[in-house]
């Protein structure tokens, strides 16, 4: 008997509503737009995830809203699932300059992305672009502070360029750097329960994206391994979005998109939130088994949806704009047949909840 995850009540009938556990192994598409209780209801996915599979989860976290996913509530503490989340290794890496920051590992980089990342083209900048080619043979340390010291004490006036744009660039100012430290990708590769990438509080606006690489690389690189992982990209259309168009940007997205497209079968899994559909590259939407949709007005997105996911009815799709907060139409693999879904409460805090207005 497949394992079952509770996640709320079924809005026609009142019975309990749960999900396949095993149809995680696909990938997972869930929208909603601003104010329908996404993000708070995707928590309580994650959660029951967390409580009966073993299933690492690996969470791109722009807005903190998951950075307290492993702090139980105190009302929810008698619960079974409170019980099942004590014992779970769930790791948070926010930017900072503390043990457990969220670093990355310049030397691990994969060649193309440190290229991008220094804006260095092989032809236009051929010099500069076949120093950095050879800087790990020359320079092999860790401390990506030493290495621009390095090149400006070596002499040659191609290296003292390359340092040159290094400073230019300011990238020897970013704050994620891991040097000594350990990177993201080596405490994922330990196997946390869950590790919360927290994208929010970096100083730089290409940081996060330089983090999502990192990892995303890494995980599609060690793909022969076949260890299952739930790679969990909140607000999708800020890494997913067709016009990204900053190298960085673009290498993200292609990532992703290969990932969608070949992952499946190496135990690579997506879940994707966000609250703009249309935002979201249709050739990573369309590699999507499973559907979450909660309250969504749009037309555009609407239709958008109801085209990419046929199997769904669309006189199902067209209630979502009458949904009220927490409700959720769940369709495909993860659950027997198309449900609407009032979800249940979380265990643990929610990280990035609404500001309040000030009263008098």
């Amino acid at each position: 008997m497949p394992a079952t995850l509770p996640i709320g009540t079924v809005v026609e009938s009142g019975d309990i509503a749960e999900l396949n556990a095993q149809r995680f192994n696909r990938h997972t598409f869930w929208c909603g737009q601003s104010g329908s209780g996404k993000t708070y209801a995707l928590g309580v996915v994650l959660e029951q995830i967390l409580a009966h599979t073993s299933l690492p989860l690996v969470i791109l976290d722009p807005n903190a809203d998951f950075v307290r996913l492993g702090e139980v509530r105190p009302e929810a503490a008698s619960t079974g699932t409170a019980a099942a989340l004590a014992g779970r290794d769930i790791r948070v890496l926010r930017p900072g300059d503390r043990d457990d920051s969220l670093r990355v590992r310049f030397s691990a980089l994969p060649f193309p992305i440190k290229a991008a990342l220094l804006r260095l083209d092989p032809l236009d900048d051929r010099a500069e672009y076949n120093a950095l080619l050879h800087l790990q043979e020359r320079y092999p340390i860790n401390d990506e502070r030493s290495i621009v010291e390095r090149l400006r004490e070596s002499g040659d006036p191609v290296h003292h360029a390359l340092a040159e744009r290094v400073e230019n660039l300011a990238l020897d100012d970013w704050g994620l750097w891991a040097g000594e430290r350990a990177a993201a990708t080596e405490i994922i590769e330990t196997r946390p329960d869950a590790t919360v990438l927290d994208l929010g509080g970096f100083r730089y606006a290409e940081e996060p994206l330089v983090v999502a690489l990192s990892v995303l690389d890494d995980l599609w690189t060690r793909r022969e391994q076949r260890r299952p992982v739930l790679i969990v990209i909140d607000e999708a259309h800020n890494l997913c979005s067709p016009d990204l168009d900053s190298p960085l940007g673009r290498a993200v997205r292609e990532q992703i998109i290969r990932i969608a497209a070949e992952g499946r079968k190496y135990g690579l899994w997506l879940l994707l939130s966000t609250q703009r559909p249309s935002k979201v590259h249709q050739g990573i939407i369309s590699q999507c088994d499973n559907l979450a949709l909660m309250k969504m007005s749009s037309p555009i997105d609407l239709a958008e949806l109801a085209s990419i996911f046929g199997f769904v009815p669309e006189s199902l799709i067209e209630q979502s704009p009458l949904f009220t907060q927490g409700m959720a139409l769940f369709a495909d693999g993860f659950i027997g047949a198309p449900t609407i879904v009032q979800m249940g409460d979380r265990v643990t805090f929610e990280g990035g909840s609404d500001v309040g207005v000030p009263l008098r």
